[in-house]
């Protein structure tokens, strides 16, 4: 598989389980092909490993938090890819006014998630904040009607790390399996992988 078709293909986690099946050096170049889509200012491979650096000079944790549209297939098929991209802008309006710019970074993520990078910042304070982001979401009032809820929702993964060496992406995979946890739950639904001791915890709906 071509990273134009990692990058530009429809389903989201087709192109996840398919970065995830490749070689080490070739889950980079896909990660950085997918986070620099429509204009990143930085790949999502080269944040990642800065937030890595940062993270592992100070001898701090380093949280990633991947968000995704809950029930995208279906919203795209209903409205269309144009109404998903005004969908996704104003969704990363309201994730960057929770987020702010104080150390964090939010990138987009394929065609419906997003990834937020937090250094130095306890697991309990970002599942915090992804409650704050849910609630950002929800007061956007972003109709769907393909989902029960009758607006748009978002489902959160976060992972945690002690990073030690040279970066892996195992975080970040990890984020995304968790993501994909917390979607089978509902909408609307935060949970956490702690891989500095292997502890999973689900927190309940923001």
């Amino acid at each position: 598989m071509s990273m134009m078709d990692l990058s530009q293909g429809d389903s989201f986690w087709a192109r996840i389980r398919a970065l995830l099946q490749l070689t080490p050096a070739g889950r980079a170049d896909a990660y950085a092909a997918i986070g620099s889509r429509n204009g990143q200012n930085r790949p999502l491979d080269e944040e990642m490993r800065r937030c890595w650096a940062l993270a592992a000079e100070r001898h701090v944790s380093l949280c990633v938090m991947t968000l995704e549209i809950d029930c995208f297939a279906e919203y795209l098929a209903a409205y269309g890819r144009d109404a998903s991209e005004d969908c996704m802008d104003a969704l990363a309006g309201a994730i960057r006014s929770v987020v702010g710019d104080d150390g964090a970074r939010c990138l987009r993520l394929g065609q419906a998630g997003f990834v937020v990078i937090l250094p130095d910042l306890p697991v309990l304070m970002a599942r915090s904040l992804a409650g704050k982001i849910m609630k950002a979401v929800r007061l956007e009032g972003l109709v769907n009607k393909e989902s029960h809820s009758g607006i748009v929702t978002l489902g959160c993964g976060i992972a945690v790390v002690n990073p030690a060496g040279a970066f892996t992406p195992h975080v970040i995979e990890a984020a995304m399996a968790t993501l994909r946890r917390a979607q089978r739950h509902g909408l609307s639904r935060i949970e956490t992988t702690d891989l500095r001791v292997g502890e999973t915890r689900v927190v309940e709906a923001a």
